[in-house]
């Protein structure tokens, strides 16, 4: 708003010309007819704008990177299908595909120097491509990621040797399926802010995520806060911003 501010207060001034300041208004965002791409994202909340790919055709995922990549920001882009990459690829060399979280990256300017402490924790297995999206999420945006997978409440005790390194931790991000009780009992025993991530894995009664979710949502442990089933993104990019405040 403050860029906006100045821009009319020049045209007020008469030292910016209408047509002129519609040339700088539209820095601030890319028109490809189908998307408009957030350039000044970057700018507002240190994260370029990030790509879901579901739902996008090749050629549309190709210019909204193109159009971040003329910009020199780094693309992230999530949920991406092994032929959605191997397309961009073709047009955006430089595009790197991690396979178990499914998200593509392009980087055209350094990242965030590592900083600090992010835990990604996997009850299970089957949880680690959600909680790989959590990790790589808060890697870019400049956290030391360390990770502790396959400790669910099932064999608690596998859980219990990493509570040195939670402890050190400035956020943790509890990735869990099934009943979802995992994010209570770490939340219970450490003095740090726990993001609970739901998963989709379970048998029929676990509704595809509902009823972690319902179960972490209802944590009578405070400072567990929940993002949406499969949201490993948005737990990663909670942790990352939560590390970040530890460096002011």
């Amino acid at each position: 708003m403050k860029h906006i501010k100045n821009i009319l207060i020049q045209i007020e001034k008469g030292k910016l010309t209408a047509n002129e300041a519609i040339v700088r208004l539209d820095r601030f965002e890319e028109d490809l007819g189908f998307a408009r791409v957030d350039i000044d994202r970057l700018r507002r909340r240190k994260l370029s704008e990030v790509i879901y790919c579901p739902g996008k055709t090749n050629e549309q995922l190709a210019k909204i990177m193109l159009a971040l990549k003329k910009r020199g920001q780094n693309i992230f882009a999530t949920r991406a299908s092994l032929e959605q990459y191997e397309y961009v690829k073709k047009v955006i060399p430089e595009a790197v595909y991690h396979s178990v979280p499914q998200v593509i990256t392009a980087d055209f300017k350094p990242l965030p120097a590592k900083k600090g402490l992010v835990v990604i924790v996997s009850a299970g297995t089957s949880d680690i491509p959600v909680a790989e999206e959590a990790a790589l999420s808060a890697e870019r945006m400049g956290a030391v990621v360390k990770k502790v997978y396959d400790v669910g409440v099932a064999g608690l005790h596998r859980m219990f040797k990493h509570l040195a390194l939670f402890k050190k931790a400035r956020a943790i991000v509890v990735v869990a399926g099934m009943e979802g009780a995992l994010p209570s009992v770490i939340g219970g025993l450490i003095d740090k802010p726990v993001i609970a991530v739901p998963t989709s894995i379970g048998y029929g009664t676990g509704f595809h995520g509902i009823t972690p979710l319902l179960a972490m949502l209802n944590s009578c442990v405070p400072g567990v806060v929940v993002v949406n089933i499969d949201n490993g993104f948005g737990a990663g990019v909670a942790a990352g911003m939560i590390n970040r405040l530890g460096e002011k």
